[in-house]
Parts: C-alpha cells; sequence; structure tokens
C-alpha cells in the first residue's frame, strides 16, 4: 500500500520500520518538531525523524495539522491508509477522511481500557495483570474509534513500563502488518462499558509512600521506570527505585527489614532490585549498597 506514516517517539520507530521490510511504499513521515535537548539544548530531531530520514524517506513536522493548506498538502499524497503511532498532535476531520481506507492508530492498550497518553505506565500503576495492543480506526474523539485487531500479553509483576514498552512496541508493529496484509479491514465498536483513561504522567506523584501495600509500591516503582522513575529520600540523598518486587515479611512502613533492600510497607515489604542515585547510572541492588550502605533498621520517611 501507498502509506502515510505519522509518529514520534521510540515507541513508533519498530512499526515504521516492520511496513518498510513488508513492502509497503511510505509516501510521507509526520513527526512532532525537533526539540531542544541535551546540555547544550540544541534541537534534536524525533527518534522517527532520524530514522526515517536515516531511510531516505521525506519527513514533515508541522506544529499543528489544523490549516487548510497543510490539510491540502496531506490530501495530496493520494495515500490508501495513514498509521499512526504515538504522534502527538490531534488530526482534524479533513485529514482522518482523506486516505482511502482511514487513519489506523496502534495503541498500546486493550481498548476502551487506558484510553490517553500513559497507557503503558497506567496498567502497571493500576496493577492490570493483562494489557496489549489494539489498532484502531480512528475518529475525533480520543481513542474511541473502532477496534480492527487486538494483541493480548501478560504483565508479569516486577514488569517495568521500559519493558513493557518494548514489548508493546515488537506486537504493535506485528499486528498493524498482519492487518495491512488482509483483503479486507473488519473492526467493531468498541464496548460502553470499562473506559478507563490514562492521564499522562506527573513528577508529582513519583514520591513512594511506604504506607501503602507491598503490591501498590511494587505497581508504583516498576510503573514509573524508567521516567520520571519513583524516589525515596535518605537524608538529603534522592535515590530512584527503578524495579521491585513485593515479599510477604512484617515491619514498620519505610524500614529497612534486612541487608538486601526489603523494606517494610503498610502490608508486605518490597524489594528494590534496581537502583540510581543522582548523577549515577542505574545499578542492582548489591553494587549499590557497595557504595551506599544501608543498615537493617534503618528508617526512610
Amino acid at each position: 500500500m501507498r502509506l502515510v506514516f505519522m509518529g514520534t517517539p521510540d515507541f513508533a520507530v519498530a512499526t515504521l520500520n516492520a511496513l518498510i521490510a513488508a513492502g509497503h511504499e511510505i509516501a510521507v513521515v509526520y513527526s512532532q518538531p525537533p526539540r531542544p535537548a541535551g546540555r547544550g539544548m540544541a534541537e534534536r530531531p524525533s527518534p522517527v525523524q532520524a530514522y526515517a530520514t536515516a531511510q531516505g524517506i521525506e519527513v514533515r513536522t508541522p506544529v499543528a495539522l489544523k490549516s487548510s493548506d497543510e490539510q491540502k498538502r496531506f490530501a495530496a499524497l493520494n495515500a490508501d491508509a495513514a498509521v499512526v503511532v504515538a504522534y502527538g498532535l490531534l488530526l482534524p476531520k479533513a485529514v482522518l477522511d482523506a486516505p482511502r481506507l482511514g487513519c489506523f492508530n496502534v495503541h498500546s492498550s486493550l481498548l476502551p481500557r487506558w484510553r490517553g497518553a500513559a497507557p503503558i505506565q497506567r496498567a502497571i500503576l493500576a496493577g492490570d495483570s493483562e494489557t496489549g495492543v489494539s489498532i484502531m480506526r480512528m475518529e475525533e474523539g480520543l481513542d474511541t474509534g473502532p477496534v480492527c485487531k487486538v494483541g493480548r500479553i501478560a504483565i508479569h509483576p516486577t514488569m517495568t513500563a521500559g519493558e513493557l514498552h518494548d514489548v508493546l512496541a515488537g506486537l504493535g508493529a506485528k499486528l498493524i502488518v498482519e492487518m495491512l496484509a488482509q483483503p479486507s479491514i473488519a473492526c467493531a465498536a468498541q464496548p460502553a462499558e470499562g473506559i478507563t483513561y490514562a492521564k499522562k504522567i506527573s513528577k508529582a506523584e513519583a514520591r513512594i509512600d511506604f504506607s501503602r501495600s507491598a503490591a501498590e509500591v511494587r505497581n508504583h516503582i516498576n510503573g514509573l521506570s524508567p521516567f520520571p522513575g519513583a524516589w525515596l529520600a535518605i537524608g538529603a540523598t534522592r535515590i530512584k527505585a527503578l524495579k521491585a518486587m513485593a515479599l510477604d515479611l512484617p515491619g514498620a512502613p519505610g524500614m529497612v527489614l534486612d541487608d538486601e533492600l526489603a523494606i517494610a510497607c503498610g502490608s508486605g515489604a518490597v524489594r528494590l532490585l534496581t537502583l540510581q542515585r543522582e548523577g549515577k547510572a542505574p545499578m542492582d541492588a548489591v553494587t549499590f549498597l557497595r557504595g551506599f550502605p544501608l543498615a537493617k533498621g534503618t528508617r526512610i520517611s
């Protein structure tokens, strides 16, 4: 098919790569404009723009698609379909209606659960045992369109958002290629029950509260890993906890229970498996404790 691809972050690169490998013609790639990044705050292209440019594909980076000129440029591509993966801009009706088959979104949840900006993190934060990818024919509502193909995976209790991100990126790429290979695309309306919204992750929700249950603390840590990273303070030092498991151990909330970083919660405990000190790289608990010992009985507020 002749496709328009619209995406911005790393998550979208796997799908673009798969579409190219499947032999589809990528007429144009749309991505968010370059943003200042790094210590020098130089403008840096998005991962999708960088990948598409390396493949010799034209990239467009409009700040919006609301103008009639931008919509005419899009329609002039005469695409069979547009594939949209974490693009970051709303698509006006004129854009949605322009491709022959419509616009299809690769969304990282089992719709209608977790519509919105942060479905991967919210699934782990909520303690979901299962998630997946939904391929949806887009309409003007927020992730409300009919679903055309679904893939499901289990969420392991110690799986982080970063790990789940990578699995779902590969699954989404596989599903969209399979869907586009079908002789016809059948989609079904989303059910009216079970709708939840995955609001954007805020740094303000990153501090760990050890008064919560061990399962909740574990999900909080794993769901915010690697970004923004759930954190705890020991004295004046802020430490990110990037991976944890739940334990059935008693103790006062915030108390270090052993020499392997088990910390008591409101009920049960968590063992911190991966940590990161300010200015340092992530490290396992054994390596962390060599440089920052935490004795049994230490209390973390």
